[in-house]
């Protein structure tokens, strides 16, 4: 047998607890214990939003990579067509055909090295962007700056 108790509520909250309780399979009894259980597991919750939290930072981060990607190919394409709409002559008329059947090949080779590329991993941008970026190991340490403050005991 279950304890019976008779807690006093605002007369909003018993509207709605006696709506609720008019659906198939609940009573208002039922409807209650499930608020109290719900109300009581506020640790679980207090874990689950910790949890939904740190994947919502991780996604954060992930979005971030890929928003700096994005910029980065961005630039590069259009740097290019500027590049290439700057140095490329026109074509005179009587060698149009010959320049197309050329450019066909050209972008046939160029599809087939974009495909190996995804294929195998190896990233071409990304290989530059890397031979670029800075890292600690590129830069002169306090000691290398002044060889003679490891002599006069001077931590570096």
């Amino acid at each position: 047998m279950k304890p019976r108790i008779q807690p006093y509520i605002s007369a909003e909250n018993l509207l709605r607890l006696q709506a609720m309780a008019k659906r198939p399979g609940l009573s208002e009894s039922k409807v209650v214990d499930r608020a109290l259980a719900a109300f009581f597991a506020g640790d679980t919750d207090d874990q689950r939003d910790a949890a939904i939290t740190r994947r919502l930072d991780r996604l954060t981060r992930q979005f971030g990579r890929l928003e700096r990607h994005h910029l980065i190919l961005g630039e590069t394409l259009s740097t290019f067509v500027r590049y290439f709409l700057t140095v490329t002559p026109p074509v005179p008329s009587d060698q149009l055909d010959a320049a197309r059947a050329k450019g066909d090949l050209r972008f046939d080779l160029f599809v087939g090295q974009v495909a190996e590329a995804l294929r195998s991993g190896d990233r071409i941008l990304q290989n530059a962007v890397e031979d670029f970026t800075a890292t600690s190991a590129d830069f002169v340490s306090e000691a290398e700056l002044d060889p003679h403050a490891a002599r006069r005991g001077i931590d570096a």
